[in-house]
């Protein structure tokens, strides 16, 4: 769900994904962690997926990004479920969302990222900064629609 929005896709990549673990563990060398092993296999999966979709944008410009927004006030987590957050990630487009995930949740590098996705570490860099943008203001949006309702 980190990945795409719809749950039955997501359903459908996960399934993917186990199939790969399974008629892959051979080549398992042993070297890291298994479960980073298997955490690559179904990012790598996801990716593929979004790859096949188009869903990454590769024509953005570091030069058309808009200064960024105003940061949050406050202990955001305080205030914020989990769930809530995570339907905020959600909202964002495609793109942006996989870059985000990939960076700030995932820990890859925009190297990293930018390689995966077959797109340049400024597009990787600028992608990851308009989802943060946007995502600052969904959350200072769902923020004030609470303070509204007395919460």
């Amino acid at each position: 769900m980190h990945y795409v929005r719809d749950r039955e896709t997501a359903r459908d990549l996960l399934q993917d994904g186990f199939i790969k673990v399974f008629t892959k563990v051979g080549t398992y060398t042993g070297q890291g962690s298994f479960e980073g092993w298997i955490c690559r296999i179904f990012v790598t999966t996801a990716l593929e997926y979004l790859r096949a979709k188009d869903a990454i944008k590769q024509s953005v410009s570091l030069e058309d990004y808009p200064e960024a927004g105003e940061d949050l006030q406050g202990n955001v987590l305080d205030k914020l479920s989990a769930d809530e957050l995570l339907e905020c990630i959600g909202k964002l487009p495609r793109g942006y969302r996989t870059v985000f995930n990939l960076f700030a949740i995932e820990g890859y590098t925009h190297q990293e990222i930018a390689d995966m996705l077959g797109i340049s570490v400024v597009t990787s860099r600028t992608q990851f900064m308009r989802a943060r943008n946007l995502l600052q203001k969904s959350v200072q949006s769902l923020l004030e629609q609470e303070d509204a309702r007395g919460k």
